[in-house]
């Protein structure tokens, strides 16, 4: 009997290890691949004009890294390069922009970003479920509600809005 519990104590140890280990590995590669991708934007960009593809992708590793203020500007950089370009797909560039100014508790601005966004693509709902959340933190509490409700329309599985809905119409009708 002792010696059964000392297996099966061996092979959970062992199960955590190499669980561990697993994500530990996974966690190094997309490190390397981050670090990869920003290494090679950044020789590319210093030494050519980029394209808004090209800036968004570096401004939105740099919003990973949590360095914000160059995300702000490469972001920038990335809608002017689209407008040139005649690029569309904006919304995402707008979107990165909002959460770049959200993160510095900029929230008046990430606003404005979030509905640029939104003008440019409606149904887009992670700049809806971004934009719910910088009206919360302006305890704009009737604007959050509906752009989560907003969200809830198009993506009626999405957990983050289904969340925060219930949580504000709870506050609302207290």
């Amino acid at each position: 009997m002792d010696n059964s519990l000392a297996v099966v104590y061996l092979s959970i140890f062992i199960g955590i290890l190499t669980f561990a280990v697993v994500g530990v590995f996974q966690q190094i590669f997309k490190t390397r691949k981050i670090e990869s991708s920003l290494s090679r934007l950044k020789k590319k960009l210093s030494k050519d004009k980029g394209t808004a593809q090209e800036y968004y992708e570096l401004g939105s590793i740099y919003s990973q890294k949590k360095i914000y203020s160059q995300a702000i500007a490469l972001f920038q950089k990335a809608l002017k390069a689209a407008e040139e370009e005649g690029e569309e797909a904006v919304a995402p560039i707008y979107n990165g922009l909002g959460y770049a100014y959200f993160a510095q508790e900029q929230y008046d601005l990430a606003i404005r970003q979030y509905k640029e966004a939104l003008k440019l693509k409606p149904d887009y709902v992670t700049a809806l479920n971004n934009l719910g959340h910088a009206y919360e933190q302006k305890k704009l509490t009737t604007q959050a509600l509906q752009t989560y409700e907003e969200a809830l329309k198009f993506a009626p599985n999405n957990s983050t809005a289904k969340r925060r809905a219930e949580s504000l119409r709870r506050l609302v009708s207290a």
